[in-house]
């Protein structure tokens, strides 16, 4: 899993309350596998129309925000149904880093195990954000983990709070099975002696 450290970039803005994961990753791509670009499916339903061509206003086929690696997203991001596959999505258009008001809870948590940081911030800080980019569409949003900042385009900052855990595997770039062989040789030794005290 790739790092997240720092990040400056346009942010593409998604400002309604409670788009879900089925807009996001629509049900009949879920048997997609992993290795598949899940990218290319991310809002397929609202991003092309029946005949596969763009929706002219819709943010991401707008040419500043093709590219975006933030999204700005309104409250109860990514809510709905449990889908991984929704975080490989935004993550496989290259998107590291969303900031909304609040998420979906397992949305949130799958952000982390795949590299992804889910930023929540209060929502009228999220309005200023998503005002900006679209007053200024080439503006730039930067989020630095380290010091858990985020800094608009007018350069006002942001603090927001994050698990110590989650912070660790995300600076690190390990998912949750990469954490636990990083203790092999701990969970080696306690085995022997549990094997030991047990015969």
């Amino acid at each position: 899993m790739e790092p997240f450290v720092a990040l400056r970039s346009a942010a593409v803005p998604f400002a309604r309350p409670n788009i879900d994961t089925d807009q996001i990753l629509p049900a009949r791509y879920l048997s997609r596998p992993r290795d598949d670009n899940h990218g290319a499916y991310l809002f397929r339903d609202l991003r092309l129309a029946t005949d596969g061509s763009e929706v002219p206003d819709f943010p991401l086929n707008q040419p500043h925000w093709r590219d975006a690696r933030i999204a700005l997203g309104g409250r109860n991001f990514a809510c709905g149904s449990s889908r991984e596959n929704a975080v490989w999505a935004f993550y496989d258009h290259g998107v590291r880093a969303v900031i909304a008001p609040s998420f979906g809870d397992i949305f949130a948590n799958n952000a982390v195990k795949n590299g992804m940081l889910a930023v929540t911030l209060p929502a009228a800080d999220v309005a200023t954000l998503i005002a900006q980019v679209q007053a200024d569409p080439a503006a730039e949003i930067a989020v630095d983990l380290p010091s858990q900042t985020v800094t608009g385009p007018d350069g006002a900052t942001y603090r927001f709070e994050i698990d110590p855990f989650a912070k660790k595997c995300l600076l690190e770039g390990l998912d949750e099975i990469a954490f636990t062989l990083n203790h092999a040789e701990e969970i080696a030794a306690f085995e022997r002696r549990l094997g030991r005290d047990n015969y």
